[in-house]
């Protein structure tokens, strides 16, 4: 394949069909028709000498030299969008899709004050929120499906690069009018009442010591320090009971209804869950440690304009948020 006849453009509908998995919502995210991106693909898979897509019941599926290329194609594209200075990012006149990666905890405190502010300052970007809790999360950071993933990392390969966001302690939640909300919690608190604690992943999932590892990247699998929760008690010779573990930290409300359960959560999650005045939080009776939020996204990314912009918009957002917590 000689270079000189390639059109950049098709470059373009590559990466879409890539990253959509459909023809029409590629066209639309290009402003072509359906029939124009099926021309490209045709011209591209003579180029390269691969059918690139398959179209199955689930949409068009890369082959194994597509996922091959997507990577590489998309550092090229955005080089040279920089080199030439074309595009230049306008937040205002954007019409760019950003993926984000987020538990629903992440989505409450940061995704949806984010969402208000592009509202008013980036009305054309639309945000896709995938789950940050998939075992394969590091590969879709690879492969470009996943453009930033926020949550708790122990460990960052150095392909990709990260941020912190926000530091936080743990906040404990009861309903309004528990035997308990209206003092101090005790030690005792926690043996006498159970406890629902967040996990989005055990062992049998592949985590160890409280993380997840996939590709070289830790991420936090247990939301609470069950070393400090455990060693706080030891002296006493009881154990706290922890009656539910659940992957879901907004279905938190309704298991804490009408029960007589405590529920250990992130502080930032407290703040957000107790806005409605159907719960109240309080400060957990041992020093539990803190834990910090960062976004982590791929270092082809590192100086897309776009995506300089929207990490930073993401970074106020988490500093506001941290200020609640004070």
């Amino acid at each position: 394949m000689s270079i000189g006849r390639t059109d950049l453009n098709l470059l373009k509908v590559f990466e879409a069909v890539y990253e959509e998995r459909n023809l029409l919502l590629a066209g639309k995210r290009l402003h072509l028709t359906q029939s124009a991106v099926s021309h490209a693909l045709r011209r591209l898979r003579e180029l390269v000498g691969d059918e690139l897509f398959m179209r199955t019941g689930k949409g068009m599926v890369p082959t194994g030299r597509a996922t091959a290329m997507a990577p590489m194609l998309r550092e090229s594209l955005r080089r040279i969008e920089d080199a030439l200075g074309v595009e230049p990012f306008s937040p205002e006149r954007s019409t760019r899709r950003f993926v984000i990666a987020a538990n629903d905890h992440v989505t409450v405190v940061l995704v949806a004050p984010l969402s208000r502010e592009l509202q008013k300052v980036a009305p054309g970007i639309d945000l896709v929120i995938r789950p940050s809790t998939r075992l394969d999360l590091a590969e879709q950071i690879d492969l470009g499906r996943i453009d930033l993933a926020i949550g708790i990392f122990s460990q960052i390969p150095p392909r990709l690069n990260s941020r912190t966001l926000m530091s936080q302690g743990e906040a404990i939640l009861m309903r309004k009018g528990h035997p308990a909300s209206r003092r101090k919690l005790t030690r005792a608190d926690l043996t006498k009442y159970p406890l629902v604690t967040l996990s989005v992943g055990g062992q049998e999932e592949g985590a160890v010591g409280g993380f997840i590892v996939e590709r070289g990247l830790a991420r936090q699998s247990e939301m609470f320090d069950r070393h400090a929760l455990e060693e706080a008690l030891h002296a006493s010779g009881e154990a706290p009971r922890l009656r539910m573990t659940v992957p879901h930290s907004l279905a938190i409300p309704a298991l804490l209804r009408d029960t007589q359960m405590l529920s250990i959560v992130p502080a930032s999650l407290a703040v957000a869950l107790t806005k409605s005045g159907e719960l109240v939080r309080r400060q957990p009776p041992y020093e539990a440690g803190t834990s910090s939020m960062r976004a982590v996204w791929h270092g082809r990314d590192e100086h897309d304009v776009g995506h300089v912009w929207l990490r930073e918009m993401i970074a106020q957002t988490a500093r506001d948020a941290e200020k609640a917590l004070a």
